[in-house]
């Protein structure tokens, strides 16, 4: 069940300090409740903090509407507010939410004369202490009375669980300002803002001029007769008006549900998360992945921006070896959430861009299986296949063509060494999940370096080979990127570390691995190699609408690009290729701060999209690689080069 709405978020996620400070709740306020479709149990279902409904005391019963002329004999205050919270609170034990000690408020309008619809509600409320006094029941509803409030000196005529809406300029004596709940404003004295861009810096300032007051008093605050929507909400919620007023509750729940989960800043202490961010929707090789623990969804500071010389860059020269960088569900929006969380990115040193259409041969939308097939063979595929026709004939990879030319090949990954893209470059198989199959592929010894986690899918088989067994005739096994630069000949590294999620302990895992296999590549010949470096769980945080796990992620991929452009640099012979096989969630950057690296983001999916997806590529050739292709072009325009 999703956390209630009131529900305290860290407003670190929010602040330009590297310390965390006070938390604040963000209060979501169902306003003109009663024109929902299903009044009051819409917005109870988005569990937000206020339900208000606007009444009036008319023929001698409390009905709810606007106007007058919408006054209906059904659309009675005690039917539609009154008796579902009664049930309610009976059958949850006493409290609004079974699961939640977390209060509702209810926000009563009174439409008609102050007196005597005040007292009819009173009477009303009255009849269930349980329900509406915290003196009987702390957990009871909040009652607050807006629209025609009594003069502050008449509060005290009323019974004590009634409490009021105020106004920022007025003369309230200590014991009246106990009385009130909440300070409100209408938005349209203070701004005409519709929502869109940004607000103009005077306006705001008249705002925050209602809003500091009303802190000073201790009192959240409200705005009626504002504009909605993404830029509002979190516009708002960053100048600290504490109650988001809305005709949309559901729209905005949506965007401040698991609100961490779509914030992120380096240096930001993310002290009140706690739990995984995980997935359901990741592939059998991965179902082992144990999720983006919280806690340690955090950077103490930025990564390093390695600025190429370009001596080579776009050239004409030879290019004996190629180092090409493929990250698992990395969009456009997810490079630029990075980019600007550490304010620079080496990816995006890189001059020469194109942009790679990727569907599927069978589906508009590709998995994994099928876009990494494409980058490694050259061939579109069907969605699950492997570098394999629709009909089952193996397609030859980027592998098997350096390796027929005598050159060695290496494999790396931050992930299950049998997952999509890392067996597209050294397997075949109608069938992604198919991992015997694919892991024998291995014993043809076509590549020289494997390297990432995953020892069950050599040691826990169906098929009955001691794959370890066989292997071990070829390579030399370890299990630590540390030990392949002492492993002897043709090596295969499994270490469970790269199964991780990267966090700020093991952010250089695949950078080091990548720093290593070029170094054991150029040992296997001098005439050049071919390195295949997957950054997998920017594609997890897709699927897991985490954008904090996803910009880490992509600057672990970064660390490792950066590793490939200064060895380009110092080897002048080596073009290097980045992109991805698709992108993941359907990402959006909606809000954030260029000085600090603040970044705001949300999911539209928790599943792959068919974005076209950007091409960087560095060193001779590498102007090769502009304009818009299908993916499959990639592989062909690197063999193109390779005399």
């Amino acid at each position: 069940m999703k956390k209630i709405l009131k529900s305290w978020l860290l407003f670190a996620a929010l602040c330009t300090c590297a310390t965390a400070v006070a938390e604040r709740p963000i209060l979501i306020h169902s306003h003109n409740d009663y024109c929902r479709r299903a009044p009051f149990w819409q917005a109870y279902a988005q569990q937000v903090y206020s339900i208000e409904a606007d009444v009036f005391l008319h023929g001698g019963k409390l009905l709810v509407g606007h106007e007058v002329e919408d006054l209906s004999p059904g659309m009675t205050f005690e039917a539609l507010y009154v008796e579902p919270l009664v049930t309610l609170f009976g059958r949850n034990g006493g409290r609004a939410w079974k699961d939640s000690g977390e209060h509702l408020q209810l926000m009563v309008e009174l439409k008609s004369a102050t007196e005597p619809t005040l007292q009819a509600v009173a009477a009303l409320l009255g009849r269930y202490p349980e329900v509406f006094d915290p003196a009987v029941n702390p957990e009871a509803v909040r009652i607050v009375v807006t629209g025609r409030v009594p003069a502050p000196a008449d509060f005290g005529k009323y019974p004590s669980y009634i409490r009021f809406d105020g106004v920022w300029d007025a003369d309230y004596t200590p014991a009246q300002l106990e009385r009130i709940a909440l300070i409100s404003a209408d938005f349209s004295d203070y701004s005409q803002w519709n929502g869109k861009g940004s607000i103009i810096p005077a306006e705001r300032a008249e705002l925050e001029t209602v809003i500091d007051r009303a802190h000073a008093w201790g009192k959240p605050v409200r705005f009626w007769g504002a504009p909605e929507g993404t830029t509002v909400y979190y516009t708002f919620y960053d100048m600290g008006i504490d109650y988001l007023n809305t005709d949309h509750p559901e729209v905005c729940a949506a965007f401040f549900d698991d609100f961490g989960n779509k914030n992120f800043q380096i240096g930001e202490r993310r002290t009140a998360a706690e739990g995984v961010t995980g997935t359901k929707r990741l592939d059998k090789t991965t179902r082992d992945f144990r999720g983006f623990q919280n806690d340690k969804l955090q950077l103490s500071k930025g990564i390093d921006v390695y600025t190429p010389t370009y001596r080579n860059d776009g050239g004409r020269g030879r290019v004996r070896n190629v180092i090409y960088l493929i990250c698992d569900g990395m969009g456009l929006s997810q490079i630029v959430a990075a980019f600007y969380a550490n304010k620079g990115l080496s990816t995006l040193q890189m001059k020469y861009i194109g942009l790679q259409q990727n569907n599927a041969l069978d589906a508009f939308t590709t998995d994994s299986a099928a876009g990494g097939s494409a980058l490694a063979t050259g061939e579109r595929h069907d969605n699950r296949h492997i570098s394999m026709s629709p009909e089952g004939v193996p397609y030859p990879s980027l592998s098997d063509f350096f390796h027929d030319r005598g050159l060695p090949v290496g494999v790396v990954t931050l992930g299950n060494i049998a997952d999509a893209t890392p067996t597209a470059f050294y397997g075949h198989s109608v069938e992604r999940d198919n991992a015997d199959e694919l892991t024998r592929c291995l014993m043809d010894g076509r590549i020289d370096l494997l390297c990432g986690s995953g020892i069950r899918e050599f040691t826990r088989r169906k098929d009955g080979i001691d794959l370890v067994g066989e292997l071990e005739k070829q390579y030399d096994f370890v299990r630590s990127v540390d030990g392949i630069d002492a492993a002897k000949g043709k090596v295969i590294c499994i270490d469970e570390a790269m199964d991780d999620a990267a966090e700020e302990a093991n952010l250089t895992l695949l950078a080091d691995a990548t720093r290593a296999s070029i170094a054991k590549l150029q040992e296997r010949g001098g005439d050049g190699f071919f390195l295949m470096v997957e950054g997998a769980k920017i594609d997890y945080a897709g699927h897991s609408r985490c954008l904090p796990g996803s910009i880490i992620e992509m600057l672990s991929f970064d660390l490792a690009v950066a590793e490939a452009l200064k060895f380009a640099d110092t080897n002048g012979e080596t073009l290097v290729i980045v992109t991805a096989d698709h992108e993941t969630g359907g990402l959006v950057v909606v809000d954030g701060d260029e000085h600090t690296g603040r970044v705001t983001g949300v999911y539209v999916s928790d599943d792959h999209t068919p974005a076209m997806l950007p091409v960087f590529a560095y060193g001779p050739g590498a102007d090769k690689f502009c304009g818009t292709y299908m993916n499959t072009e990639i592989a062909r325009r690197i063999k193109s080069l390779i005399k």
